[in-house]
This record gives structure tokens, C-alpha cells and sequence, in this order.
């Protein structure tokens, strides 16, 4: 049962990071301070996404999934539970970088925003 909960809550957590992976950077708009977290955070999903790796909280999740009597799965986290939300197959080689590139893009212009409003003197605790 422990082992159970622990592989829900690494769900949990794992979702968590990508969304901040993804959408932190609107939180840095708002509180500079949180790049300092956020920017690696970023470079270790984009490095993640462009060198086809797993994560480490998805072994450990599959761990805690046989542990808890459950069948584990082969694939990575995003393959397992965010493609089926998104796209009908398998997380492919190019999908992948694609992904990275858009978190990429995304985090670029948020942080081009920041840069503009500090430029501008609007600067939120950076």
C-alpha cells in the first residue's frame, strides 16, 4: 500500500515538474527570484527531451508500482501518461525533440519578457 501511494505521489510530482518545466517562466514574470530554480529546471527537461533519456522519478515509479503488487510499464513518463492524453501513439524520436524545442521557445520569450521589463525599470525582485 505505501509503495502505492509512493508511486501515485511520484506521479503527482512529476507531473508538477514538467507543468513548472513548461509555465514556470509566468511565474518569473511575477517573482523574479524563481529563475533561479526555473532556469535549471528547464535546462534539465530540454536536455531530458533532446537526448531521448528518462527521467529518474520513472524508474522509480515502476519500482514502486511492482513493489505495490501492480504492473509496471517499459517507455518513459511522458510516453506513458502524457501521450495518450495528447497524441493517439507512442512517443516518437521526433515528437521528442519537438517538445523541447516548444519548451524552449516558450521559455524564451517568457524570459524575453522579463528582460524587457527590466530594461523598462518594471523589474519584479530579479
Amino acid at each position: 500500500m505505501i509503495a502505492g501511494i509512493a508511486a501515485d505521489l511520484l506521479v503527482v510530482v512529476h507531473f508538477a515538474f514538467i507543468a513548472f518545466v513548461v509555465l514556470g517562466g509566468l511565474l518569473v514574470l511575477k517573482w523574479g527570484k524563481v529563475s533561479i530554480l526555473h532556469i535549471p529546471c528547464v535546462l534539465w527537461g530540454v536536455l531530458i527531451e533532446f537526448r531521448g533519456w528518462i527521467c529518474p522519478l520513472t524508474p522509480l515509479e515502476r519500482l514502486f508500482r511492482e513493489a505495490a503488487g501492480g504492473a509496471g510499464y517499459t517507455g518513459g513518463f511522458i510516453d506513458h501518461y502524457v501521450m495518450p492524453l495528447v497524441y493517439p501513439e507512442g512517443l516518437t524520436r521526433g515528437m521528442q525533440i519537438s517538445l523541447g524545442i516548444i519548451v524552449l521557445v516558450v521559455n524564451l520569450c517568457v524570459y524575453g519578457l522579463v528582460l524587457v521589463n527590466r530594461a523598462k525599470g518594471n523589474e519584479r525582485d530579479v
